[in-house]
């Protein structure tokens, strides 16, 4: 008897391809297992809720936010509880920063990270050799770069929060450290300053754009030759996918605090709960999440996984114009977002405020009474509990 699974990703090459290499593979090594794949907008991925989506489907590609939801409702697999005690070590022991352990909620393993992404700094080399410039170092001289009009990044809702979150980290301050505030007053104060400052600076269409767009503008066009954040996307520095690729790289300093600590992103390969294929379910999602196929199949068809061996691999590199070595340092040390029932809620509407704040200005103390007021809400929706 055939059995048939189904799934749902990302519309994204980087998102669909190697969902679809891999299923089209393990297919030919189990004849008895077909799987299709569906795909959904970056919007849609960050929004839709996976109570829905795990009715329909037996395999989902979710956001590590989601994992304190699956846990807390028994939604997914708890994985950690159905894979070889091996294989799931080996996920924890060549992790991405902090990428398998961003999965883990509760005592449950939601998803396996096949996917690794924090914003990282990009720049197109052919026009800064041409204009004379050189990659800032320093939060300083980003800001002398975008003076010139030569800095672009993405300015949605959830990157100008995410990039708020990386700003108060940087300083000091990790964000959600206390249940009565996002963050300390002056420590939001600095970050929304430096981020307006910045964002003064860069054309107001980014409002509209999120990191494939300014991706996308940056290698069809010459207007822009830097990127300071931006989740990376290895697609874009590969020959062939890009018309002028682009060179990835860490992110620049702030003065006595070093380099700027991004926002993990990426994401995990997650079973339902509800499957009637859980076994040929969990040998997939295993099968995608092997290092071996991790740093070959995977990556070859896209692909920017979420095994370290991959990210260390001298053929990954040359595919990515060392992409994966060039832009670990900044994953390694990123900040994890809150992954609580509940903070969903927050995250949803919170963008909207900080990006409000970037484009029209006002008080800082302002934003933060609504923020905070964001992050009441949304403690209140498990009783104020956190984790």
């Amino acid at each position: 008897m055939t059995v048939h699974l189904k799934g749902i990703t990302w519309n994204h090459s980087r998102g669909y391809v190697p969902m679809a290499a891999t299923a089209q593979r393990f297919e030919e090594r189990n004849p008895d297992v077909r799987i299709t794949w569906e795909k959904r907008s970056l919007q849609e991925f960050a929004d839709a809720p996976i109570s829905h989506l795990v009715e329909r489907y037996d395999l989902l590609v979710i956001d590590h936010p989601w994992a304190g939801y699956a846990a807390a409702h028994g939604v997914l697999l708890d994985l950690g509880a159905h894979l070889p005690e091996a294989f799931m070590a080996d996920q924890a022991a060549h992790s991405v920063g902090a990428s398998h352990a961003s999965y883990r909620f509760g005592g449950k393993q939601t998803a396996l990270a096949i996917d690794a992404a924090a914003p990282v700094s990009s720049h197109r080399p052919d026009l800064m050799e041409r204009d004379g410039l050189t990659p800032p170092e320093k939060w300083e001289e980003l800001l002398a770069l975008a003076r010139r009009g030569r800095v672009v990044m993405p300015g949605i809702p959830i990157d100008t929060l995410m990039n708020f979150y990386m700003l108060c980290a940087t300083l000091g301050e990790e964000p959600f450290a206390s249940e009565e505030e996002v963050v300390g007053k002056e420590t939001a104060a600095r970050a929304l300053e430096m981020y307006r400052e910045l964002a003064a600076l860069c054309p107001d269409r980014i409002y509209g754009w999120n990191p494939i767009a300014v991706y996308e503008a940056m290698t069809d066009g010459d207007d822009y030759a830097y990127c300071p954040f931006a989740y990376g996307y290895s697609n874009y520095s590969r020959p062939g996918y890009a018309n002028r690729p682009l060179t990835f790289g860490d992110l620049v300093s702030l003065t006595g605090h070093g380099r700027l600590r991004s926002t993990l992103g990426g994401t995990g390969l997650a079973v339902s709960a509800g499957t009637p294929h859980r076994e040929a379910a969990l040998r997939y999602a295993a099968y995608v999440a092997d290092p071996l196929v991790q740093r070959t199949l995977y990556v070859e068809c896209g692909g920017q996984p979420g095994h370290r061996a991959a990210w260390e691999d001298d053929e990954a590199n040359r595919r990515a114009r060392d992409y994966f070595r060039r832009t670990l340092p900044a994953l390694d040390r990123a900040y994890v977002r809150p992954r609580y029932d509940g903070y969903l809620h927050f995250q949803d509407r919170a963008g909207d405020v900080v990006r409000d704040y970037l484009r029209e200005g006002g008080r800082t103390d302002r934003v933060m009474e609504r923020l905070n007021a964001l992050y009441a809400e949304s403690l209140g929706l498990r009783g104020g509990k956190r984790t």
